[in-house]
Parts: C-alpha cells; sequence; structure tokens
C-alpha cells in the first residue's frame, strides 16, 4: 500500500488541480447561456431594455432576433446565422445583440405580427427600424437561410443610416 500511496496522492493532485484550472478558465469567460447557439463569440445582452441603453451609450444599432427554441426556421437561421463569419464579425464588434425567445411589449417590434424568426434594427436614437425589411411581403422581417446575404446587406445599412443621420 506504502508503494501506491504516493503515486495515487500524486495523481490525485493532478486531477483536482486540472479540474480547477479548467473551472478558473470557465470563469475567466462571460457565460454564453445567452446566446443560446447564434454566436458564442458575440456579446449578447440579457433584456431589450439593457439593449436599448447600450445603442444609445455605444452609438451602435440594436439588432433584436426573435426566435423560438421549437421553431425549424429558427434552428436553420440561427446555425446559418452562426456559420456565417461576415455577420458574427460585425455582430460581434458594430451591434448591440440581443436574441429574445419571448415577445417584448414594445408593440414596434411587432409591426406586422408576433412570427419566428424575426428580425429587427433599432438606432441608438431608439427608433425601430420598420424600414429595414426582408425579402417576403407577407412576414417582412423574417429572413430564411439563403437569405443570409441579404441580411449582411441590411445589416451594413442599418449602420448607414446612423451615419448618414446622426
Amino acid at each position: 500500500i506504502m508503494l501506491h500511496s504516493p503515486l495515487a496522492l500524486s495523481l490525485l493532485l493532478i486531477a483536482v488541480s486540472s479540474n480547477l484550472a479548467m473551472a478558473i478558465k470557465k470563469e475567466k469567460r462571460a457565460p454564453q447561456t445567452l446566446s443560446r447557439g447564434w454566436g458564442d463569440e458575440i456579446i449578447w445582452v440579457q433584456t431589450y431594455e439593457q439593449g436599448l441603453y447600450e445603442a444609445k451609450k455605444s452609438n451602435k444599432p440594436l439588432m433584436v432576433i426573435h426566435h423560438l427554441e421549437d421553431c425549424q426556421y429558427c434552428q436553420a437561421l440561427k446555425k446559418a446565422f452562426a456559420e456565417n463569419e461576415e455577420i458574427q464579425e460585425m455582430a460581434q464588434n458594430n451591434f448591440v445583440m440581443l436574441n429574445l425567445m419571448h415577445e417584448t411589449t414594445d408593440k414596434n417590434l411587432s409591426p406586422d405580427g408576433q412570427y419566428v424568426p424575426r428580425i429587427m434594427f433599432v438606432d441608438p436614437s431608439l427608433t425601430v427600424r420598420a424600414d429595414i425589411t426582408g425579402r417576403y411581403s407577407n412576414r417582412l422581417y423574417t429572413y430564411e437561410p439563403q437569405d443570409i446575404p441579404f441580411l449582411i446587406e441590411n445589416m451594413k445599412k442599418a449602420l448607414r443610416l446612423i451615419q448618414t443621420e446622426l
């Protein structure tokens, strides 16, 4: 038994210290429960109110994504969104980002109904951009995975409109 115990003790210490190191690493990085799969490198705000505050403070547009876990269209869009490098980079650097799995009380965010997925932009002046729409006349703010290039254009448009109007 004496032979095994220094070995067992050192193995135990190694196991404990590597678990500790992993726990410390995890703490350093912001918990990414808010990304919900839309992009773990993006800093997400928790609420619409927080989003408005951050948009005004940072002079960046707020991008609001309405979605539901059990919606196949949301899941498909989320995958395309998360895999697109250009979107992820713009979202990280130029936007205040919020994804919501519930409706807000702000009726301006559902001008043509409460469907999902729905992506809307809000100016730092706190104006909902009803003029930045997707490709479908029956659901103005919806996007499908194949509409990613169109969404990128709309993100650029949201950024351009701030610069020209403020």
